[in-house]
């Protein structure tokens, strides 16, 4: 926790009392502001004042009084209709931000340096990809924004220090001060419209992470969506764009066609890196989320070699394409967090001769979408309520074994991934369901994986298991 000191002496509205708002509170405390913090919950509300924060009911707050709305990035801005807190500060003139703005502000000026990371998919795994290089190579980093830490819990600013930020689009909204020395925009699909309305204003807001950028900065960007190929193609204020796919080769940027990263400056390769040996970035989508973060690093001074060495050590995000550990020569991949078939396309198609778990609360089209992949699976094993659903798709077309429960599941496949003496044979839960069924979320059931794997005899666990 450190102090907002840009706010001191201000009067200050802040609503919204989860992590992040109470955190964002207190620093404003401690920087001198006059703050009146409000939640709608009043459990919120509750904790807040238990940890003597200072509450006020905003609906009795004259909002002319006022120098700032800090608003959760939770809280409608706009669709499907203003918060009211939202409708009050507009009608006094009041500027709407968020904590991550009041945070942009303590930065400036510092010599600490923000790397800021956002796009529809791959957030957090090139987040914490580009965390973990900073980290290994012994940078002074800090981690967070929409992943892990709320950005008043981490170290103040200091000359040097890295921040690595990931920002969903709620909170680019709410940041009209944003300006990343790296900047990093992945990709972009429809999501999120029922916030912001059409695609059209998804990608502007989306778009404002290079708003401000200068001839000093950085721009990574995905170009193999139009959304964010146009964006790209948009940027004029002098800094270094750095155009990435995966789709084709380019001759200004950096591509990963079929796993092989290569740097492309003048239409020469300048640099390559092999990410087939890099357990943790199987697949296009982390051939991408890896392209993103070699930009980012590379933008800071760190050679080839140095990146190279550090992605090699990365573990991946827990429950998302995480290998856990080997039984002899088979890997056990935890992908718990793919809860429908889409999600679960991306494992299939990373691994071949795959032993697979899926199951449990299916959602709509079932595996039905994954047919042709179905010609990589050597067997697949169903749990919960999906299964006789899924026996019904399977059958016929590979062979399945209705094991009920993930305990049986990893028994089984294990069983037959070591007999079957298959070359790159992979157990992988990649489940293509909700978890409701058995466990309270994906990553309980991820977790539940990580400990039937670690109770196998003979298995030799790359993470701890669960106890």
């Amino acid at each position: 926790m450190f102090p907002a000191h840009t706010f001191k002496n201000k009067r200050i509205a802040l609503f919204g009392l989860a992590r992040s708002g109470l955190a964002c509170a207190e620093a404003l405390r401690l920087g001198g502001a006059e703050v009146f913090a409000w939640d709608d919950s009043g459990s919120a509300v509750d904790a807040a004042k238990a940890q003597n924060l200072p509450v006020a009911d905003l609906h009795g707050v004259d909002f002319k009084s006022l120098n700032s709305l800090i608003l959760s990035p939770g809280v409608p801005l706009t669709h499907p209709e203003p918060h009211w807190t939202v409708v009050k500060a507009k009608a006094a003139g009041v500027e709407i931000i968020g904590d991550t703005e009041v945070f942009q502000r303590e930065v400036a000026g510092t010599g600490a340096r923000i790397v800021a990371i956002t796009g529809t998919n791959g957030k957090s795994t090139t987040t914490t990809l580009i965390g973990h290089i900073f980290q290994v190579l012994e940078r002074d980093v800090d981690m967070g924004g929409n992943i892990g830490t709320a950005v008043f819990l981490m170290r103040p600013p200091v000359k040097d220090r890295i921040y690595v930020l990931e920002l969903s689009s709620f909170q680019i909204d709410l940041m009209p001060g944003l300006k990343p020395d790296v900047g990093i925009l992945i990709n972009l699909t429809p999501d999120h419209l029922d916030r912001h309305g059409t695609m059209e204003n998804y990608a502007a807001i989306k778009a404002r992470m290079f708003l401000k950028q200068d001839a000093a900065d950085t721009a990574v960007i995905g170009v193999d969506d139009e959304w964010c190929a146009e964006i790209a193609m948009g940027i004029k204020n002098g800094s270094t764009v750095r155009a990435v796919s995966v789709v084709h080769e380019i001759e200004e940027g950096v591509s990963a066609v079929d796993g092989i990263l290569r740097d492309w400056e003048n239409g020469q390769e300048v640099a390559r890196i092999d990410l087939h040996s890099m357990p943790a970035l199987k697949g296009a989508h982390n051939w991408q989320n890896a392209c993103m973060a070699y930009g980012a690093a590379r933008a800071f001074g760190l050679s080839v070699a140095e990146i190279k060495h550090a992605m090699a050590s990365f573990p991946g995000l827990a429950h998302r394409m995480q290998e856990i550990g080997c039984l002899g020569y088979v890997p056990f991949i935890n992908d718990s967090k793919a809860t429908n078939a889409d999600a679960a396309a991306k494992a299939l198609a990373s691994f071949e001769n795959i032993f697979w778990i899926a199951g449990g609360i299916a959602k709509a089209g079932g595996i039905e979408p994954l047919a042709p992949f179905f010609p990589r699976i050597e067997k697949a094993y169903l749990i919960g309520e999906a299964a006789d659903t899924f026996a019904k798709t399977l059958k016929g077309k590979i062979p399945f074994e209705i094991c009920g429960t993930l305990d049986k599941a990893v028994t089984a496949s294990a069983r037959d991934a070591v007999n079957s003496e298959k070359e790159n044979a992979v157990v992988l839960l990649s489940p293509a369901c909700a978890s409701f069924d058995h466990y309270r979320n994906f990553e309980i059931r991820g977790d539940a994986f990580v400990k039937f794997v670690s109770e196998l005899p003979g298995v030799v666990m790359t993470i701890k298991g669960v106890s």
